[in-house]
């Protein structure tokens, strides 16, 4: 493309968006509930039709394409909310399991050889022994596959089992986190 062909494309980019920005901004806020991520919204689908103009502009509805974009950006943006509000439910779910006189050392060996484990191994070991979750559950929580949860946590129970020097370490975990109650999944 030559300069001439980029100028009349900038022109008329620059058009486009000062006619439909405003009607944009307002239906990714009408998508999503969010006045403040409208803007963005409305900003970043513009952005993605800079990247694609000569599409865009070739298009028989222009217009059409610009809300399309806004609004698989809008799907996009409340989908990644509810993945982050069940992450947050399921760290923060009530449980009162407070045990009577703890085996405080018990709690510390657990609570120290938890720390010595990579981040990975030692959140899929938590959330499914001491929270009880679902190997789907975990992998949802972590963002990962549930091949992934299962394999990293046997690693960290075979870690766990080599650092306590029991062949318990599960039932060590879960009874080390029932009597810290929740504070485990606060402190962090």
């Amino acid at each position: 493309m030559g300069t001439v062909v980029d100028d009349a494309a900038s022109v008329e980019f620059h058009a486009f968006f000062e006619r439909h920005y405003a009607e944009l901004a307002r239906l990714a806020h009408l998508l999503t509930g969010e006045a403040d991520a409208a803007d963005d919204l409305a900003a970043d689908a513009l952005l993605a039709l800079w990247h694609r103009w000569d599409r865009v502009r070739a298009a028989d509805h222009p217009v059409a394409y610009a809300r399309g974009v806004v609004a698989n950006l809008a799907r996009t943006r409340i989908r990644s909310a509810v993945r982050e509000r069940r992450r947050i439910a399921l760290f923060w779910s009530p449980r009162e399991e407070r045990t009577e006189n703890p085996d405080v050392a018990g709690v510390v060996d657990v609570q120290e050889a938890l720390r010595r484990l990579p981040f990975r191994k030692r959140a899929c070991v938590v959330l499914r022994h001491a929270f009880d979750l679902s190997e789907k559950d975990t992998a949802l929580a972590l963002g990962v596959s549930v091949g992934t949860v299962k394999s990293q946590t046997s690693k960290g129970m075979a870690e766990l089992q080599r650092l306590l020097g029991t062949r318990q370490a599960s039932q060590r975990v879960r009874a080390a986190m029932a009597r810290t109650g929740q504070a485990a999944g606060r402190d962090r």
